[in-house]
């Protein structure tokens, strides 16, 4: 009897440790989707995007696994509770995506900018576009958002996509986000494409995460604004953009 029950309660303490063992491996990570490009995010980990981000969680004790999703895709994943967060978005998703929280602290500008094959002026802003057949990135809210209503407009779901489609001329505008617009060009040898001045508009991006995680916002903020202090964040966008 003796012999029964210890081998019960040897067997009770192994589950229990690995189960201890189990919920630690699952607090220490996250999965974040992103939709940035070279150089902002890259195959080895070593884009800007990608190493602000395992600094920045690092700090408050997390690992992060990057994961590449359609935009539209990305953000039902995480409002889904099915992935962890989105790296990189415009603010006031929330707004839309109600199980998403942002983290406030900025985690950097993006310039969204024209690219075409011919010069044209931007004098207008957004109305510029009016007279144009424009490609964009299927699940970008921003472009959704403000691209006028009256233009032909077509949806990818690739930067090599959309770059192609005005390669071959089956738009005459695309709209994509500065630093992985030149980096796409300079790749794949896009010699006919020019980015356009002025950018149509510069946004703040942030770092949304399930509301699950809402307790790490707090540290997460913190943790990005520290590294602008201590010149971590300098640092990486020198060795990285620049």
């Amino acid at each position: 009897m003796i012999k029964l029950i210890s081998h019960s309660v040897i067997l009770l303490l192994l589950v229990t440790i690995s189960d201890v063992f189990s919920s630690a491996a699952r607090a220490k990570g996250l999965v974040i989707n992103t939709t940035g490009q070279p150089p902002l995010n890259t195959k080895d980990k070593t884009g800007f995007l990608d190493k602000l981000t395992s600094e920045a969680f690092s700090r408050i004790g997390l690992e992060l696994t990057t994961i590449q999703l359609p935009a539209e895709r990305g953000l039902v994943n995480v409002n889904a509770g099915i992935d962890d967060g989105e790296m990189s978005r415009i603010g006031g998703l929330q707004n839309k995506y109600p199980n998403l929280v942002p983290v406030p602290e900025k985690i950097m500008d993006w310039e969204f900018v024209v690219f075409s094959k011919h010069k044209i002026t931007l004098d207008k802003g957004w109305d510029s576009l009016k007279p144009f057949s424009v490609a964009i990135i299927n699940g970008w809210k921003i472009l959704e958002k403000n691209v006028p209503k009256s233009v032909k407009l077509t949806k990818v779901n690739t930067p090599y996509q959309l770059f192609d489609i005005l390669q071959k001329g089956r738009a005459e505008l695309i709209i994509y986000e500065r630093w992985s617009g030149l980096e796409t060009i300079k790749n794949n040898k896009f010699t006919e494409i020019m980015l356009i001045e002025p950018p149509l508009a510069s946004k703040e991006m942030f770092i949304y995460l399930n509301k699950k995680h809402q307790s790490l916002i707090p540290k997460l903020s913190q943790a990005l604004h520290d590294m602008k202090i201590d010149g971590t964040y300098q640092n990486i966008m020198r060795k990285t953009l620049h």
